[in-house]
Parts: C-alpha cells; structure tokens; sequence
C-alpha cells in the first residue's frame, strides 16, 4: 500500500510540473556501457530467420535521450531494469527505476527534484524521519550539499583531487595518499580504488540526519555526465543518500557523440579485460547525442525510495513478488 501511494504521489506530481510519462523498451541492442553492470542477454528471431542478441536493459537512459533527441523537452519513466550479479537487502536482479530529464535545464534543477521527491513520497506515506541499519535521516529538512572531494578529505583523509591531473586518474598518486585505509591490489585501476574508499568510508556517513547530496565526481567516474566547465578534474555527477542508502545519481548530461564513443569503448575495454565480456555500442543513440539538447537527468531506485518512506528492513518487503 505505501508502494501505491509513493508511485500515486510521484506521477501526481510529475503532471503538475507538466512532465510526460514515457514507455520506452525493455529489449535493447545495448544494454549500458558500464564496466561493472551485468545485464541478462537473449536472442530473438529476425524476419529474415536470423537469430540476434538483445538485452534487458540497465536502465531506460538510453531511449529516453533518444526521445529528447526527438523533441521531447520533460519526460520520466517508472520502469523495470534489470542488473545480473546483484542480489542482497538494497539489490534486486530485477528492480524498478524512476528516471526523469530536463531539456534545456541545468543538473541543479534535476538535483532540486530529487529532493523534493523523496520528501513526497514521505509524506505520501506519513512517516516522520526515514530510519535503517540505525541512522535516521528527516527527508524534510535542508539537505547536506558535499562536494566529493570534501567527502572524501572529511571521511577519509585523502585529497582526491591532488590524485586527478587533467580529467585522467592517475593510480599510483591515489593508491599512495590512501595508505591502509583499504586494501589495494596492484590489479586495481583508479576508480576501483576510488570505489572501495567510497563505499567503505565515505558513503556510510552519507545522510545521517538530513539527506546528503554528493556532487562534482570526478572526472574519471563522470559515466555519461559531462565534464564541469569551471574544473576538468570534476563532472556535473551527484548521487543523494539518506540513511547511508544511495537513492539517486544525476548528471548534467554529456552530448559530446564523440567523447561518449571515447568513455564506453574505455569502460568496454575494462569489461573484456575484467569479466571477459563486453556489450555492443548503441549506434542509434550515439547518433541522436548530435541532435539532444542540453539537458539533466536522474535515475532514483524507486524500491529503495519506499522502502525507506515505508519503514521497511530491506527491498524483498515492498515488492509484489520478491525473488
């Protein structure tokens, strides 16, 4: 029931600020060009009789620029995603995703919703503080705004942007300055690194009272952002957490065809390496970026936005039909 009124309180809102709601394929011929995000693969049958690979998608990010690349200028989606290898209290291999863009708008903008809908769907549900693995967080209140690099030094004593020269990650300078915070193995790239100090000692104090937004990543984990005119080290990225939970990441969207073809052959490269695998390029999309205006947009886990709002002790207990 407060899945329903958290989903009832979020399209209501999305009307009055004169947003469309948008259904967008689940089958796709890329899936994400993410290094670490798996997603399930089949085969379809052509007219033809030839068989061909399809995937389920990661996220919907990819058909909604297209639809902004088409004239769409406000859009948003609930819709099913699919991430293999994941399962856990805050994981599901199959899971729903709000994700919503702006056309013309700058990420401050999306950042602004963000915010103002989780503070919905509390309300929506009528609970007071959201509360997990024993921190709280008052959605209703102003909200922490760290940069990464302040994240970090605060957390783990690291000047992140000392290891960044240029918008390249430079691996040795970071494994240096985190010392025995974390264990690094020489396999490890930057952004590992980069990751397993984040998770183990930046994101748990994230959201603790209020909700925090994160911002200004740096450049070698901008993904599909594009890179922070004022500083190349830094990409127009934010993430917001409450309770430690990351519920939200956002960008200022890059619409550069070229340097996107750039990042996710890299991140491709990474896959076969890592994984032994690798995801097609969606040549499609890569051609509407030439035509998709400036734009910002966010992905939010719905599953984990009610599970909070609901008092919930993990995501199986407010989905329908938990694996």
């Amino acid at each position: 029931m407060a899945r329903n009124a958290v989903t009832r309180a979020i399209r209501a809102w999305f009307d009055e600020q004169g947003f469309v709601e948008v259904e967008t394929p689940i089958l796709q011929v890329s899936p994400g060009n993410e290094t670490h995000l798996h997603a399930p693969g089949t085969e379809l049958t052509a007219p033809d009789g030839n068989r061909v690979a399809r995937y389920l998608r990661t996220s919907p990010e990819f058909a909604c620029k297209k639809l902004l690349a088409a004239g769409e200028t406000r859009i948003f989606e609930i819709a099913r995603v699919f991430r293999d290898r994941e399962r856990g209290r805050l994981h599901l291999p199959e899971f729903t995703m709000l994700e919503w863009y702006r056309a013309n708008e700058s990420y401050d903008a999306v950042m602004a919703d963000g915010i103002v809908l989780i503070a919905h769907a509390a309300k929506a549900t009528g609970i007071g503080q959201f509360s997990f693995r024993g921190k709280i967080a008052d959605p209703f209140a102003e909200p922490e705004m760290l940069t990464v690099a302040r994240a970090f030094e605060r957390f783990a004593g690291i000047d992140l942007l000392a290891t960044i020269e240029a918008g390249e990650g430079h691996r040795d300078r970071l494994a240096a300055a985190v010392a025995t915070k974390v264990r690094v193995t020489t396999d490890d790239t930057w952004s590992d690194i980069f990751s397993k100090i984040l998770v183990e000692h930046v994101e748990p104090n994230l959201g603790e009272g209020r909700l925090t937004v994160l911002y200004e990543y740096p450049s070698p984990e901008a993904a599909l952002a594009r890179v922070a005119s004022s500083d190349a080290r830094v990409a127009e990225r934010f993430e917001i957490y409450a309770c430690g939970v990351e519920l939200a990441n956002g960008f200022g969207e890059l619409t550069d065809a070229a340097e996107q073809r750039h990042r996710f052959t890299l991140a491709m490269d990474e896959k076969q390496r890592r994984y032994g695998e690798r995801y097609p390029l969606d040549e499609d999309f890569l051609a509407a970026l030439a035509h998709m205006p400036q734009a910002s947009g966010v992905a939010l886990g719905l599953d984990r936005l009610v599970m909070l709002a609901s008092g919930a002790a993990s995501v199986d207990q407010v989905v329908w039909a938990p694996p």
